[in-house]
């Protein structure tokens, strides 16, 4: 099978440290012909650093220039999301676009049903579905060893963690803060763990007092006259076989941990949590926590982009899919509601 011809579009922080090191490392599958940017001399200087044939600041120029790509990795803003997805996907390209989907659940579902239309792999770059733990957590769950799963508390927090850079702070440009940035991470794989089913009902809020306060934090200063979103978001998701999510994450929180990232499963024979990995249940009666070995660190990234090739090349693949994007994009969205209205 020959290789696929792959262009960046975004010529951003995440492209660089991220996806073209990880594609780099696939060479035998991929080759990287374009790197398309707005501004045209960052598109030229990172071709110019990884050795990349064509820069483009124009997306269709690219499209037919002789690179011919045939598989778009989209790296833009969030706002960018849908219209460079789609236009890939008008060309016929496949698609690994960036977190979150969109910035409304009709995009996402837009996405989604052209890339079908198409018959082209859309994915999200969801790739803490490929940490060891979350791995062997699934292996429990399919095996039997949880049992029924009826509550995730999935926590997504930083305690001081507003950027002071970049446009993380800008509504229009992000769609959201805490949530958009952070909590999609956390949500995608409890959802995994849950079928990616749509809730029957979702009770949230949002807040922003440490945002709108201003200040530094570990991440830098930021503005507060221009926080547009929110810095915490609390939400309950109750699911039609009566199973429930409590979602926690922010960008600034009056916490006790720096970083929190985890999950906490209960399910009829037994609990987990992923971080550090540990299974809590009884035998005969007696409370028994069983403790793993820390699992060696893997490269996630070059892993969710594996997956992804090989979803483009027909195989069955964990990676997040134009489906459950729109899904999680529509559970997102109405979150969002529910914190402006109580009620959705």
């Amino acid at each position: 099978m020959s290789r696929f011809r792959v262009a960046i579009i975004g010529g951003g922080n995440i492209a660089e440290k991220n996806h073209i090191p990880a594609l780099q490392n696939l060479a035998d599958r991929v080759e990287i012909v374009a790197i398309c940017s707005r501004d045209i001399y960052k598109a030229k200087a990172l071709a110019d650093k990884f050795n990349i044939p064509y820069a483009f600041n124009d997306s269709q120029e690219m499209y037919a220039s002789e690179a011919d790509p045939n598989l778009i990795i989209n790296c833009t803003a969030n706002n960018l999301h849908y219209p460079y997805t789609m236009q890939a996907l008008e060309n016929n390209c496949h698609v690994l676009c960036e977190k979150p989907p969109a910035i409304n659940a009709q995009e996402a579902k837009e996405m989604s049903d052209l890339a079908k239309e198409k018959g082209k792999v859309l994915a999200y770059n969801f790739q803490l579905r490929h940490t060891s733990e979350y791995i062997l957590l699934k292996k429990c769950l399919d095996n039997g060893q949880l049992g029924e799963v009826y509550h995730i508390k999935a926590n997504f927090l930083r305690r001081r963690g507003i950027p002071g850079w970049g446009k993380f702070t800008n509504k229009s440009i992000q769609g959201g803060g805490a949530l958009m940035d952070l909590g999609v991470h956390i949500l995608d794989l409890a959802l995994g763990l849950l079928d990616y089913q749509l809730p029957n009902s979702i009770v949230a809020n949002t807040y922003d007092f440490i945002g709108k306060a201003g200040g530094k934090g570990l991440m830098g200063s930021w503005d507060p006259a221009k926080f547009e979103v929110e810095d915490a978001c609390f939400a309950h998701l109750s699911f039609p076989n009566n199973a429930s999510i409590m979602l926690s994450t922010s960008f600034a929180l009056n916490t006790g941990l720096e970083k929190n990232v985890n999950l906490e499963v209960f399910g009829s024979k037994a609990g987990a949590l992923l971080n550090p990995f540990t299974l809590y249940s009884d035998i005969e009666g007696e409370l028994a926590d069983i403790n793993f070995p820390k699992l060696e660190e893997t490269n996630i990234q070059l892993k969710n982009i594996a997956a992804f090739i090989d979803a483009c090349e027909g195989k069955t693949t964990n990676i997040c899919s134009a489906e459950q994007g729109a899904i999680l994009q529509e559970i997102v969205q109405r979150i969002y509601l529910s914190s402006q209205s109580n009620q959705c």
